[in-house]
This record gives structure tokens, C-alpha cells and sequence, in this order.
């Protein structure tokens, strides 16, 4: 018994150090980082789509033409 638990407490401990070794937190960044990247890119073409489509209401309801 002595010798599973040793066992199981060296593979959960190894698994420890790989996922908090600074190459794995880097990456870990890494990633967080693009995805911010990718939901601010998104955000503003949503705010530049809704932003036409507003300028295109006022223009209408102005009787403005492009």
C-alpha cells in the first residue's frame, strides 16, 4: 500500500511541476493573450457595424443621401 501511495504521489506531483513549470505558464499567457486579441478585434467590428448602421438610420431619417 505504502508503495501506490508513494506512486501516485510522485506521478501527482510531476504533473504539478509540468503544468506550473514557467515554459507551461508562458504558453498559458500566451494563449490569454491572443484570445483577449481576438474579443477586442471582434468588439470593434461590432461597434463599427452597429456605428453604419446608426449613421445609415440618421441619414435616412434626415432624408440625407451618401
Amino acid at each position: 500500500m505504502g508503495a501506490g501511495v508513494t506512486i501516485y504521489v510522485v506521478v501527482k506531483a510531476r504533473d504539478y511541476i509540468a503544468r506550473h513549470s514557467p515554459e507551461a505558464l508562458v504558453e498559458k499567457v500566451q494563449h490569454t493573450v491572443v484570445d483577449a486579441g481576438g474579443e477586442a478585434k471582434a468588439f470593434v467590428a461590432r461597434v463599427r457595424a452597429a456605428t453604419a448602421e446608426r449613421e445609415a438610420e440618421l441619414r435616412e431619417t434626415l432624408g440625407l443621401t451618401q
